[in-house]
């Protein structure tokens, strides 16, 4: 018999006894019984103290603000506070492998080592160009694993570190977030239209909106994605992700016993795939008994939660990209070219004024590569139709001749992305990369993973390993949000895990405007994200309609305009027809100049759901995006940060009129005054964006 879970099964506080029962579940083939084991803290038995001989830690961020206890006896649970604060309660930690061993329950402890970090990183491909990472690191050392605590002025985290000589598998991982009572949470629930069981759930896209809820009130149906943001007291904000995800599930969250604890729920490990109807997918036939299997010593994911006062501060947290394996010092990425794609799907190949018939031909693809290369914009993708079925990735139909198209786009200063459905790139990732690597292809946009199951992910490295050997670049589409993957590999530039604009070409019902100022605190917490923004057609609420060969956007055109600098985008689309951009040149060619990775990032104002502003640079000229909800409003923008001197200041604001005709705007040029203010007016739906350069 083996233990498969074990977790919290009944808690209570009593003056200074803290009485925690937890739940093991013992597992075999026709029966599970449950054995409950208590644990008394501060509970004085005669003449000794139980808590005596419990062993506790402390950690400290370096600026003495955030605060991690840890008790180590007889399980391992920790809690942490801001300003001396609680804002996660003890909440336990523990692996339990298919052996019966368990990392963190009885397990006695060795040592303890303490250590700090005080540096500076130099990124490629990220939101800034030099990430600071300063840390102080509680290690603890037992015989067969290890467990360190990083605790930063904004966040903490911890993982397992195995000391296995020999390879094992995990039967289950015990995650939990335990909150203090009436906390509410933003929740991305995993598909709130479907009640189906858990393991139903896990194959899913990774889209949807956020509900504000209080956790108590969590739908105990659903699973919910990462990442999510809870808020304490205060309006303290907590980001709940993972980090250096390589060879291992990805976690859900979910909240059981309508409590204030989210416990971590983990996919199976695959034994047996089926493909899904037109083989761009593939489902779990059968799953074994364990999450895992996994090398002799091994490190396992990051467990990690940002922390902020302020919420805008969320949208400049860097803990994902600190905590993810470095790139091999030895590999050369110094040829990952981040830049602007003009996509065909979202506009449905829609281009006019031309004497041919559009879609997917040689003619059309010319079109969209004549586009790329009078603006300046470094890549066109070839989505999905430009091979014979999503189950063949070798045959390319008789309407397109890549070669020839390869060889235009060379000549034109334009790369040529190829769209490739997950079934058939992962059964042969070597041959895809090499055979079109060699043709001159620059990159692969992989779709539909759809899960993140042990193989899932590991395929994930592979693809992105493999595609770093032939030179080309990686574009996770249809997957879970980003994990670091991008600092490990340089060369994958874009994960979705988001539910972009091109849900707007189906959804009557969405609210994408909002979805919009929430993002930035949230998923984009994890790392870029393949949106998808640039629609030429926008909408305001009251007119506002999914069509979807000619879809259109919520939300003014500064809406759009200013989401090229909130949303973090390495590899940023252009989601509209050519067509419609020519007809638009002025806010074309400011798409076009935008850049997509940034020398500095600074967080300005915001609140969830409601607003956020941010101000990137790149090399001298600044950029400064605001986006709004549908609220109409005035922000207020404080650039004292700027070096002195006198600037010109571009701005792209929405016009007089864009409450009632969306795509109304407004370009004008000014002087920065010497206060360093701006104000910000955005319409219903709003955005505004200014591009200030010195004199």
């Amino acid at each position: 018999m083996k233990a498969s879970f074990c977790g919290p099964f009944f808690k209570y506080y009593l003056g200074e006894i803290h009485v925690t029962i937890y739940k093991c579940v013992i597992m075999d083939m026709k029966k599970a019984l449950f054995s409950l084991i208590v644990v008394l803290s501060g509970l004085v038995a005669g003449n000794v103290s139980y808590a005596a001989a419990v062993a506790k830690y402390e950690l400290t961020s370096p600026d003495g603000t955030v605060q991690v206890k840890v008790d180590v006896s007889p399980f391992l649970v920790y809690s942490v506070s801001l300003d001396g604060k609680t804002i996660l309660e003890p909440s336990a930690l523990s692996l339990t492998l298919s052996d019966g061993s368990v990392y963190g329950i009885g397990s006695k402890l060795q040592k303890a080592v303490r250590s700090s970090v005080n540096r500076t990183l130099k990124a490629q491909a990220y939101r800034k160009a030099e990430v600071k990472e300063n840390y102080n690191q509680l290690e603890l050392v037992y015989k067969t694993f290890k467990v360190q605590f990083r605790a930063f002025d904004n966040g903490v985290a911890y993982r397992f570190i195995s000391l296995s000589k020999k390879d094992f598998k995990v039967r289950s991982e015990q995650v939990q977030y335990a909150f203090a009572a009436g906390t509410e949470a933003y929740v991305p629930y995993v598909c709130q239209n479907d009640k189906g069981e858990f393991d139903e759930q896990l194959h899913n896209s990774f889209e949807n909106h956020y509900k504000h809820q209080k956790i108590a009130d969590w739908d105990t149906s659903h699973l919910a994605f990462l990442p999510i943001m809870v808020e304490a007291e205060g309006g303290v904000k907590m980001c709940i992700s993972e980090a250096d995800l390589l060879a291992y599930p990805g976690m859900f969250l979910y909240n059981g016993d309508c409590d204030d604890v989210l416990e971590g729920y983990f996919p199976k490990y695959p034994t047996e795939t089926e493909p899904r109807g037109d083989g761009r997918s593939l489902f779990v036939k059968s799953a074994a008994d364990y999450i895992a299997s996994c090398k002799a010593g091994c490190s396992f994911p990051w467990r990690l939660m940002g922390i902020s006062r302020n919420d805008w501060e969320m949208t400049d947290n860097d803990l994902v990209y600190l905590l993810a394996s470095p790139a091999n010092p030895k590999a050369d990425f110094s040829w990952v070219k981040p830049g602007k794609v003009a996509w065909d799907w979202w506009n449905n190949w829609n281009i006019y004024g031309v004497d041919f018939e559009s879609g997917v031909n040689n003619d059309t693809y010319k079109y969209y590569i004549d586009f790329a290369s009078a603006n300046g914009i470094e890549y066109i993708i070839m989505d999905e139709g430009w091979s014979i079925g999503f189950e063949d990735l070798f045959h390319v139909v008789p309407e397109i001749d890549l070669e020839e198209l390869i060889a235009y786009g060379r000549e034109r200063n334009v790369g040529i992305i190829l769209w490739a459905g997950y079934g058939p790139f992962q059964r042969d990732v070597e041959k895809a990369c090499k055979v079109y690597s060699a043709m001159g292809v620059k990159g692969f946009k992989v779709d539909f993973m759809d899960s993140c199951d042990q193989l899932i992910v590991e395929f994930h490295r592979n693809a992105a390993e493999t595609a770093a050997k032939y030179g080309l670049l990686m574009d996770f589409h249809g997957t879970y949000k980003p994990t670091g993957l991008s600092r490990t590999y340089p060369n994958v530039l874009n994960y979705e895990g988001i539910y972009g604009l091109e849900n707007m070409k189906w959804s009557n019902t969405a609210d994408q405007v909002t979805y919009d100022v929430t993002l930035p605190y949230i998923r984009f917490f994890a790392g870029s994200a393949d949106y998808t923004q640039g629609a030429m057609r926008n909408a305001n609420k009251a007119n506002y309609r999914a069509v979807y060969e000619e879809a259109m956007s919520q939300g003014t055109r500064c809406h759009q305009l200013a989401e090229y600098v909130i949303f973090s985008s390495p590899l940023n689309m252009l989601c509209d027809s050519p067509s419609n951009y020519m007809a638009e040149p002025e806010c074309t060619q400011f798409i076009a100049s935008v850049p997509e990775v940034w020398d500095e990032t600074v967080a300005l104002d915001g609140k969830v759901a409601e607003f956020v502003a941010i101000a990137r640079r790149s090399a001298d000229t600044w950029y400064v995006g605001v986006l709004g909800n549908w609220d109409e409003r005035d922000v207020e923008l404080d650039l004292s940060f700027l070096p002195e001197g006198n600037y010109n200041v571009t701005i792209y604001r929405d016009g007089v009129n864009a409450n009632k005709v969306a795509r109304d705007y407004k370009r004008v040029q000014e002087k920065l005054s010497e206060d360093r203010r701006l104000t910000a007016h955005l319409a219903c739906g709003g955005g505004y964006v200014a591009v200030i350069t010195a004199e």
